[in-house]
């Protein structure tokens, strides 16, 4: 099912750009799309997203949320932990890592997250002219995840460059070859990490989580990887967003900087969403707008068009820090809702009143050097040219 000259593919740097005209065809002209060159079927409109995320026994986990081929499939679990199961190892893995990543856990990390902050926003702000994405919305979260896993700051640039092998894909969507190298070299060395919290705990999330008698090296380093890449690169996207958005729009950037930082953040989530997409195995043959999908086909829940959807958000593709956001599906929904929201939300909203603080709201952006991820499952800036002065 496809709208005449229609084609959508997640790795198109095109539509990377500016996906939201796409999506909005996609949800009018065909609400259920094949890509057959990338092998799936897309949904795009909020009722079907919402409703597929709560239909565990319908789209399987078990592949994991990924569409390139390399990470995805049974072996995605060694990476991806309980984001690539199904109950119940998915309802016993989830318990296990969540005794070890409470809210009250996530809730004591705020002086920490705001001391990281002020360190890296009090540096940009002295230099006047830095790329906002780079030197601040990316440190942070990376900068806090290490804290939370035990890297020592000597190490995370290296961490950084790592991970970021790992998220480059050819136009085809595949994995390149320097990022399978650094997967396996980043896996040795959170093994390394876990062993050492073994023999000698510390008051960290590692210790606690090596403290759980049903927790293995294995089942810790993979929900490590999971931890660093969903929780540094979503989170970086998010602040950028909101910081591009605000400058877009210097209305609601008025009200953002008077104190609206909760609605800033939750819809910056909705219109620019960092989790742009989530794949899933469909479990039995379904019918979707009178067309009979087969079973095992890999089927992409576009989050980003969701959150777009006109019928549940009024004028969606407006900037407005006034609406309601509680239907947005930012961090998708039922069983698999995303387990580190509370720390992105803490991220963010720590971040943002930094933000505020430390800089007037006559702030600039070059947009053309403005640079965005190319690749399916999140969508951000990765360079983000801005001009502040002082608050």
């Amino acid at each position: 099912m496809g709208g005449v000259d229609l084609a959508y593919s997640p790795y198109d740097p095109v539509v990377n750009d500016d996906p939201y005209p796409v999506y909005a065809r996609l949800r009018h002209e065909a609400p259920l799309y094949h890509n057959p060159e990338l092998g799936f079927w897309a949904l795009s409109r909020h009722g079907d997203v919402s409703a597929a995320f709560a239909d565990s026994g319908l789209l399987s986990s078990d592949h994991g949320p990924m569409l390139d081929p390399g990470a995805s499939g049974p072996h995605a679990r060694a990476f991806l932990s309980f984001a690539a199961m199904d109950p119940p190892e998915h309802t016993r893995m989830r318990a296990a890592i969540s005794r070890g990543f409470t809210p009250r856990r996530v809730a004591a990390l705020e002086p920490m997250i705001r001391r990281i902050a002020r360190d890296h926003l009090g540096q940009a702000v002295e230099r006047g002219t830095f790329d906002f994405a780079r030197d601040f919305a990316a440190k942070l979260p990376l900068d806090v995840i290490s804290e939370l896993v035990g890297v020592p700051p000597s190490e995370r640039a290296g961490v950084q460059r790592s991970f970021s092998a790992v998220l480059t894909y050819d136009p085809g969507g595949k994995m390149v070859e320097d990022g399978v190298k650094s997967m396996l070299a980043l896996g040795d060395y959170y093994r390394s990490i876990v062993a050492e919290r073994r023999a000698a705990p510390r008051d960290d999330l590692i210790s606690a989580l090596a403290s759980d008698g049903e927790l293995t090296d294995e089942d810790i380093v993979a929900f490590v990887f999971l931890l660093v890449g969903a929780g540094t690169e979503t989170t970086t996207h998010l602040l950028s967003a909101a910081w591009y958005w605000a400058w877009r729009n210097p209305g609601q950037r008025a009200a953002a900087f008077a104190g609206a930082i909760e609605p800033w953040l939750e819809e910056s989530l909705r219109y620019d969403t960092p989790a742009h997409g989530m794949a899933r195995r469909l479990t039995r043959p379904t019918e979707w707008y009178g067309t009979l999908v087969p079973e095992n086909s890999r089927i992409w829940l576009l989050i980003g068009s969701a959150n777009r959807d006109e019928s549940v958000f009024p004028a969606a593709d407006t900037y407005d820090l006034t609406r309601d956001t509680g239907k947005a599906i930012s961090f998708g929904a039922g069983r698999h809702y995303c387990l580190g929201g509370p720390l992105a939300r803490l991220e963010g909203r720590v971040a943002l009143e930094e933000l505020t603080r430390a800089v007037s709201p006559g702030y600039d952006i070059d947009e053309a050097g403005i640079r965005r991820t190319a690749h399916g499952n999140v969508r951000g800036m990765v360079s983000l040219p801005t001009t502040v002065e002082p608050a």
